[in-house]
């Protein structure tokens, strides 16, 4: 089978071929997915073999498994998910599957057993997965070189064993490489039965020289290794990129980049059929307005870019990803992206209409709010920010003003600061804008230069609720001026039952967890810091058990005032004695 797809967007030439040899069943199985259109440039292209281990009694099941249930398991992921989790995720779940399977059979590693390797093309990138003994080669300008290593051990002069595979444990340690792509590249994968029997210089020769196809080729690769004596199943697999992927972002700005931008509204005011009853908010960056649809009533919040990006690819690409990954996300305590109606003729994109007021507005009221009140609203701020880790999405800019009450509910809205794993990961011929949160709610590893993660959101998020039991912030007007790594460490943390008698201390103590300057301290999940927000944590001293300095200043001062009258008194009296 030789397939080419040079009018798609990331273009290969590829082939495989697969023969039982001398054994009566073929226990190899292999595939490639080259998908059409959006998908191509979403997930990817997968070439995936297995070699189902022959001493296991459902190994041609099994390999049969791992290969089409990983290319239509990842294939159907979410598109915000990246390579690395997306692949992680599906074998983790046919390894767990394989695994029970093999249960059934006396000897677990007799049962559903199977090595796997494959290579997923997306963008400029190769992601190689693999677990076993099968292999990946990377051909570059004559060069052979293999890419993976054989999960074996050796018993004997003349016998191995297979330490890792899929269905082999309940713990799967696979491998993952990253390669940049380069035009030209070719990746062959084989199964021992094909790579023990030709050494890598013949190899080497034969990709080398070539074939009149890749069908033919694949086939005489498969005949040498007979020829040599091959005793085992042979497939090997060839891909060969002739077009690296374009140097644009994700499908959704291929189909919206092209839209004009709108002319600046008015009340009164009709776009699409959406009338302006409002003008919200106006920066340098865009415009929200109130609008209201002529036929079906519904209100909404519409989202205009400035005119003054109208040529800045980085700025049209965020601006576009705020309307696509609101469309991915669908939680009570995020704001809604809502469908513009057919016909849309300007760039622009539509959320519900939320009453407010925002978290800002309620504590500018200068009240602290209740206890108990803010520990139910922090928890269903965290499903909020939940919905959008689940999709390997950071929000990066909570904070007060982002966040909208409907209700009793809080509400996360802007998603003008979001970073996506899988759509950062897709080459540009420009640079992206790093958006950051708002300078007085951001984690510190933002301005270090350091790996943001979901505890960058956590961070923020616990500064936000200090605010609203203290209407102060915990490190005062030193935090907003710290750059260094040396100035994040002079931070004076202000505990918030100081500032707020209602606070208990081990609710503090968890809000001090979460804003630690160092991100590896704070907690590992949202859901263990909601825990310690709803439950004594006895980790977190007792407010009995901190310094009295802390505990209370003043008291602290007047004992060490008369602790030295004292001292003084005693020290004149033995003088004058």
């Amino acid at each position: 089978m030789s397939l080419d797809t040079t009018k798609q967007q990331l273009a290969v030439s590829a082939a495989q071929f697969t023969s039982a040899g001398v054994k009566p069943q073929n226990e190899d199985s292999m595939a490639i997915k080259i998908p059409q259109g959006s998908l191509l440039n979403r997930k990817g292209i997968v070439v995936a073999i297995a070699d189902g281990v022959s001493a296991a009694e459902a190994g041609k099941e099994a390999s049969d498994i791992a290969v089409t249930g990983f290319i239509n398991d990842y294939y159907s992921t979410p598109d915000s998910w990246s390579v690395k989790q997306s692949a992680h995720k599906v074998l983790t779940a046919l390894n767990r599957w394989l695994y029970g399977q093999g249960q059934r059979f006396l000897e677990a590693e007799k049962g559903y057993v199977t090595t796997f390797s494959c290579v997923i093309l997306k963008s400029r990138s190769a992601y190689i997965f693999h677990v076993g003994d099968s292999r990946v080669w990377r051909f570059r300008e004559g060069i052979l070189e293999q890419l993976t290593r054989d999960h074996t051990a050796r018993i004997s002069s003349s016998q191995n064993y297979l330490a890792r595979a899929l269905g082999i444990d309940l713990n799967l340690d696979v491998d993952l490489k990253v390669v940049d792509l380069e035009p030209g590249d070719g990746f062959l994968l084989t199964t021992d039965g094909v790579h023990e029997f030709i050494d890598q210089r013949t190899l080497q020769t034969a990709l080398a020289q070539g074939m009149a196809t890749p069908d033919t080729l694949m086939a005489d690769l498969v005949q040498r290794a007979l020829d040599n004596g091959s005793q085992d199943n042979l497939s090997c697999q060839w891909v060969q990129v002739t077009q690296l992927g374009q140097e644009t972002n994700e499908d959704v700005l291929q189909s919206l980049r092209q839209l004009p931008f709108p002319p600046e509204l008015e009340v009164g005011l009709k776009l699409d059929g959406w009338c302006v009853q409002q003008q919200i908010h106006a920066s340098q960056r865009s415009q929200l307005y109130r609008v209201r649809h002529e036929h079906s009533g519904i209100s909404a919040v519409m989202k205009t870019p400035s005119v003054n990006y109208v040529d800045d690819v980085a700025y049209i690409e965020r601006f576009i990803m705020e309307e696509w990954v609101g469309r991915r996300i669908d939680n009570p305590y995020v704001v809604k992206v809502v469908e513009p109606g057919p016909g849309r003729r300007f760039l622009y994109y539509l959320t519900e209409d939320l009453p407010g007021p925002s978290l800002a507005q309620k504590i500018a009221g200068g009240q602290p709010m209740d206890v108990a009140q803010v520990v139910a609203m922090a928890e269903k701020l965290v499903q909020g920010l939940r919905s959008f880790h689940r999709r390997e999405t950071l929000h990066q800019d909570i904070k007060p003003d982002n966040i909208v009450m409907k209700g009793e509910d809080p509400v996360i809205i802007d998603f003008g600061s979001v970073y996506v794993a899988g759509v950062d990961e897709i080459a540009t011929s420009f640079e992206r804008e790093r958006a950051l949160g708002t300078l007085d709610y951001s984690a510190p590893e933002y301005r270090l230069q350091r790996p943001r993660s979901e505890k960058s959101d956590q961070f923020s998020l616990a500064m936000v609720i200090y605010e609203m039991l203290t209407g102060k912030h915990p490190f005062g007007e030193r935090f907003q001026k710290a750059t260094t790594v040396s100035d994040f460490l002079d931070l004076k943390y202000i505990p918030a039952y100081r500032r707020n008698p209602m606070v208990p201390v081990w609710l503090d103590g968890a809000l001090r967890k979460a804003m630690q300057t160092n991100a590896d301290l704070r907690y590992d999940s949202l859901s263990e810091f909601v825990h310690d927000l709803k439950h004594p944590n006895p980790a977190f001293l007792s407010v009995q058990q901190r310094p009295l300095l802390e505990r209370d200043p003043a008291g602290f001062w007047r004992w060490l005032a008369l602790l030295l009258l004292v001292t003084n008194l005693v020290t004149l009296t033995l003088w004058l004695g």
